[in-house]
């Protein structure tokens, strides 16, 4: 998870107004103050391959599609409109950077 994190963390640290803050082991990502992702650094959000991601202002249509995809599931912080997406393979980091980019989308 190391190297799919760092490879995450790259290409979002070229997206504009993108910040990365330490953060209990995590890497916390910000748009501006408002913060839309965290990476793993030395630990997991629910399992070790896990990153976990926010959707405060997303459009109902975007829940839906939620609730559709296996490799997301919700934390107890639901309330709060965040989840957590598992990476089982190279082949998942397209669809990570997806929902980082409907994240940060949603991070206005």
């Amino acid at each position: 998870m190391k190297a799919w994190s760092a490879a995450l963390g790259s290409e979002l640290a070229g997206w504009p107004g993108v910040a990365s803050r330490p953060m209990f082991g995590f890497s916390a990502l910000y748009r501006g103050k408002h913060i839309f992702a965290i990476l793993p650094r030395t630990r997991g959000m629910g399992s070790a391959n896990s990153l976990a991601f926010k959707l405060e202002n997303a459009k109902p249509r975007i829940f839906l599609e939620l609730r559709d995809e296996p490799r997301i599931s919700t934390t107890v912080m639901r309330a709060s409109r965040w989840f957590v997406f598992e990476l089982t393979a190279d082949s998942d980091l397209n669809d990570a950077l997806d929902w980082l980019r409907i994240a940060y989308e949603a991070a206005r």
